[in-house]
């Protein structure tokens, strides 16, 4: 096993490529620091996926206030209001900071920012590039700027298999590769490693988004909230790609509406239709999948042949596999797109362990609480990246421990799981899939060998889901279908001291990030 050469022992070791560990590295030049990357910059990081763009209260009708109130809407009496305010007054002048990084917005003949319009939003706020291209367009951006920064330095290939811990908290992170394992010491680490979509069987994320920065952060002795909920996209490309290529709730934000095989628009005069929650809009469309139908999304009426202007990313996903969204409804069915709940956070994102810091959708800010507003998980990573490179910056780091050995774990394997976790832990949960769930993932999240980390990250959800006896957000019991009152709580997760289970606690919202008394 290799130990990182020496003028890199003990600098910030961000764990993840995509935007929010790009951000945290680039806010944090010109202190040196080592960015962990699976794969390549330019590959893997659902960030280059998300095509609706990033929500900002920067339209004249519109002020951040706004902004906080639908986020709060949108997370069902979960979110933190103080959270959710912060990060919509900080929006505005995380745009500026994306441009002046070389993103380059969408702007109208005016030269005002193009502003689109998402459900559960009461206002044009997505600001975006290329149409559907935000997510690509910023990646590409930042990676340049980072590959530009010599105080970054890029450790490509690796993953990082556990977070080594002493009695000061974080001692370095053990990562491995296809053939050889490194040890990186350090006191100070971020976990950047996005979210869980790859345990599912129908995802839109890359498939190596398997939870992996939420099993390190467990294994390590962190405590981690809201796993139970899991956010469906309710119009992945249904064509039999894995993983699903997204068709962007922007579509519906221009109009688009959801049919059947018949034509019929099914969700007519429900609220307001296809612009509802996604957690409304996928539980109808999957119960109209299990009522023997098929769903399409009819862009036709209301965009004809201006499909390929506004969208033009999709319409290349949707012709590639034979769909032409100009003449043709595309054929549509939910799919994971995004995890709300993860390692706990304060405002700073330091978990509960002495030198952790997480951000993005990694980690539990608060901002969600039990469903995400559309477009507000880049808004997050942004934001958060700063506060966390603050923070560092701001941390005197303890002396680095002495070097030991370190059994190095096996490769996270999540294909066997990925079936009976999307039968299970899917879009309506009920008791007794539920109690099945806990009783598969249990000794194989224990037990070691590959599929212990994603079995963890799988039994943490089946654990809180079982707990939470009502329906909220994107956590929905067939069994337990009303929200309940006293259920406005977060449920808190960490692993046992013994290492042999989980230990599961409701506690109220404002007590979240607080270390959990050891031993309990």
């Amino acid at each position: 096993m290799q130990t990182m050469r020496s003028e890199l022992a003990g600098c910030p070791v961000i764990i993840g490529g995509g935007l929010a560990g790009l951000m945290t590295a680039l806010r944090l030049a010109p202190r040196p620091v080592i960015l962990l990357a699976k794969v390549p910059l330019s590959e893997g990081a659902a960030s280059a996926w998300a095509q609706g763009g990033i929500a900002a209260a920067v339209g004249e009708d519109d002020r951040p206030a706004l902004h906080a109130a639908d986020t709060l809407a949108a997370g069902d009496g979960l979110s933190d209001p103080g959270v959710a305010s912060r990060i919509a007054a900080a929006a505005p002048a995380a745009i500026i900071e994306l441009e002046r990084r070389g993103v380059v917005f969408d702007r109208d003949p005016a030269g005002r920012l193009a502003l689109g319009l998402e459900a559960a939003h009461a206002r044009r706020r997505i600001v975006h590039v290329a149409g559907d291209g935000t997510g690509a367009a910023i990646m590409r951006a930042l990676v340049a700027a980072a590959q530009a920064t010599p105080s970054i330095t890029v450790i490509e290939g690796l993953e990082a298999r556990r977070l080594l811990v002493d009695d000061r908290g974080i001692a370095g992170v053990l990562a491995a590769g296809p053939s050889d394992a490194c040890l990186l010491p350090s006191r100070r680490v971020v976990l950047a490693t996005g979210g869980l979509g790859g345990l599912y069987a129908h995802t839109t994320n890359p498939l190596g988004a398997i939870g992996q920065g939420l099993a390190l952060a467990a294994r390590a002795g962190a405590a981690l909230a809201d796993m139970e909920f899991v956010q469906f996209h309710p119009t992945a490309l249904d064509v039999g790609l894995d993983p699903m290529p997204l068709v962007s709730e922007a579509v519906r934000g221009e109009g688009a509406v959801l049919v059947d095989e018949t034509g019929t628009r099914f969700m007519a005069g429900q609220g307001r239709g296809e612009l509802e929650p996604r957690d409304v809009v996928s539980r109808a469309v999957a119960a109209h999948i299990a009522a023997g139908h098929r769903v399409f999304l009819d862009a036709r009426p209301a965009l004809g042949a201006d499909f390929v202007k506004h969208f033009p990313g999709i319409t290349a996903r949707c012709r590639a596999a034979g769909i032409d969204p100009v003449r043709q409804p595309i054929p549509v069915r939910p799919a994971v797109h995004y995890h709300m709940g993860g390692v706990t956070v304060d405002t700073e994102g330091r978990t509960t362990i002495e030198g952790l810091w997480a951000c993005g959708e990694v980690a539990a800010s608060g901002l969600h609480g039990a469903n995400r507003l559309a477009s507000n998980s880049l808004l997050e990573a942004v934001v958060m990246a700063s506060s966390v490179a603050d923070s560092i910056v701001g941390t005197e780091p303890a002396p680095l421990p002495a070097a030991r050995p370190v059994a190095l774990p096996s490769a996270p394997d999540v294909k066997a799981l990925r079936g009976p976790i999307s039968e299970t832990l899917g879009v309506v949960r009920n008791r007794a899939g539920l109690e099945r769930a806990v009783d598969h993932l249990q000794p194989l999240a224990f037990k070691g060998g590959g599929a212990a980390d994603p079995a963890l990250v799988a039994l943490m959800i089946a654990t809180a889901a079982l707990a939470r006896e009502e329906s909220r957000g994107g956590h929905w019991r067939a069994d337990f279908p009303q929200t309940s009152p006293a259920w406005a709580r977060r449920l808190v997760q960490r692993v046992h001291d013994t290492g042999t289970r989980l230990v599961c606690r409701a506690m109220p919202l404002a007590a979240v990030p607080q270390p959990l008394v050891a031993g309990a």
